[in-house]
């Protein structure tokens, strides 16, 4: 039952990500999502230096471990094409890639609640208040994409 129901929480996920980023520009002070005024990205916060050196600690080590499981499911997902390609490739052979991308998923997705969770604890009760965990990826896909104040870092 738990492999059945982790493709249905990451489409819950991700319906709920999806609807954040569109519903609101994204940018500062963004609404948060209770209705009770602006919220930040912890970094926007106003950390004491112990916090920003852990914050800056925990961005590092969450990036490099999401890079590794973005890898390692951009492979499988190319295994997976191969597969679905070849006539000669068994349906249980497919079902099976088709188990270890969501395996793949699902620890991607604890590896973000786990971010959060030590973000969370890094701030206090006042900054809890203002800051929006959701802010906290769209930070990290910028980086992923290059985008930044000027535009993609990748000219055409």
């Amino acid at each position: 039952m738990r492999i059945k129901m982790q493709p249905l929480i990451f489409c819950l996920l991700f319906i709920l990500t999806a609807s954040l980023s569109f519903s609101q520009p994204a940018g500062k002070g963004m609404k948060k999502w209770r209705g009770e005024g602006p919220c930040w990205r912890a970094s926007e916060l106003d950390l004491s230096q112990e916090q920003r050196k852990g914050l800056d600690l925990l961005q590092q080590i969450y990036f490099r471990d999401a890079q590794l499981l973005r890898i390692q499911l951009f492979t499988k997902r190319l295994e997976l094409r191969e597969l679905l390609t070849n006539s000669s490739v068994r349906t249980e052979t497919i079902r099976g890639k088709t188990l270890e991308i969501v395996e793949l998923q699902s620890k991607q997705e604890e590896k973000a609640i786990e971010y959060l969770i030590k973000i969370r604890n890094l701030l206090s009760p006042e900054q809890l208040k203002a800051w929006c965990p959701e802010q906290e990826f769209l930070f990290f896909r910028q980086m992923m994409h290059g985008i930044g104040p000027m535009g993609s870092m990748f000219p055409k």
